[in-house]
């Protein structure tokens, strides 16, 4: 959500955009048995037993998803904080508990910040596949907030520290890869961005180089800066919609040029942001079919390659 102005974007078309309206099938988390266990400490998520590092500010996540209980089951929720001092990071930790494939997800938040609802639940969607999912706090616990007036919005955006978030993401993404090696896992992680997110998902994976992630998926992607996109070593999923000013499809379509293993998807009639927060029945089903292709990506390029 790049802009104090959500869901009114102008439209913006293109004729070489993949045009999808059609519904899409969820499919049932994979049976991959793995139970990553973060050491140290350990805390009780409805029933189940997670263990983590750094447990100083921990507190029990209540789900949002309208799920039955025996799916709520299937993930753990935690807060925690990674680092100590001036530069701690706050973060959210989804763990799948059931069917964890020992796969780390990175997901990069849009302007509302790691605690926003629907963030929280896209998340535990993720995870309810398998996955342990880490939402950093990009925004040092200033995020934009809703009751905000648009005309400070550009004084916000110009505050923030595009440096400082970029050393924070690295920073939890080394926190993970901790945690994995402790459990005697070695594998690559994936990163999922929206919006703000997304957009910076493009530098991370520039910098990162195949190093620590695998792929990478961006929803709307505001701001991306084209020129890095040739860095990129990994798949890289591209998703937006053609009703969306903030992420033109033509910006897409450059990086797609630039990146080798780059996919760009368009949804005819889409929005900002209708794959995380929907806004009608019509951005339901897309976001369905919008998250069924980010969950075979995910699958694909990090856990079938292992």
């Amino acid at each position: 959500m790049e802009s104090a102005l959500l869901y009114t974007a102008p439209a913006t078309t293109s004729s070489s955009s993949i045009l999808l309206n059609r519904r899409g099938t969820f499919l049932r988390p994979l049976d991959a048995p793995f139970h990553l266990p973060f050491s140290k400490s350990y805390v009780k998520c409805w029933g189940f037993s997670l263990s983590f590092r750094k447990p100083r500010k921990c507190k029990i996540f209540s789900c949002n998803v309208k799920v039955e209980d025996e799916a709520c089951e299937l993930v753990n929720g935690v807060e925690l904080s990674i680092e100590d001092g001036v530069d701690s990071i706050d973060a959210y930790l989804c763990n799948a508990v059931k069917n964890n494939n020992g796969t780390g997800i990175l997901l990069l938040s849009d302007i509302f910040g790691y605690e926003d609802s629907f963030t929280r639940d896209f998340a535990y969607r993720v995870a309810c596949n398998g996955y342990n999912v880490l939402v950093p706090d990009l925004f040092r616990g200033n995020p934009w907030g809703k009751d905000k007036s648009q005309a400070s919005f550009e004084q916000w955006r110009g505050n923030l520290d595009k440096q400082r978030v970029v050393r924070d993401i690295f920073t939890s993404t080394k926190w993970m890869v901790n945690e994995f090696v402790a459990a005697g896992i070695s594998k690559k992680f994936g990163v999922i961005g929206f919006c703000f997110g997304g957009g910076l998902l493009i530098d991370i994976l520039a910098q990162d180089q195949g190093s620590q992630f695998g792929v990478g998926i961006s929803f709307y992607g505001t701001r991306i800066d084209v020129s890095v996109a040739s860095k990129i070593k990994v798949p890289l999923l591209l998703i937006a919609g053609d009703n969306d000013s903030l992420c033109p499809v033509n910006v897409l379509r450059e990086v797609e040029k630039n990146a080798n293993g780059c996919k760009v998807v368009v949804f005819e009639g889409r929005g900002h942001g209708f794959a995380h927060r929907p806004q009608s029945l019509d951005d339901d089903k897309d976001a369905e079919e919008a998250f069924l292709m980010m969950r075979n990506w995910l699958h694909d390029g990090l856990v079938s390659e292992n």
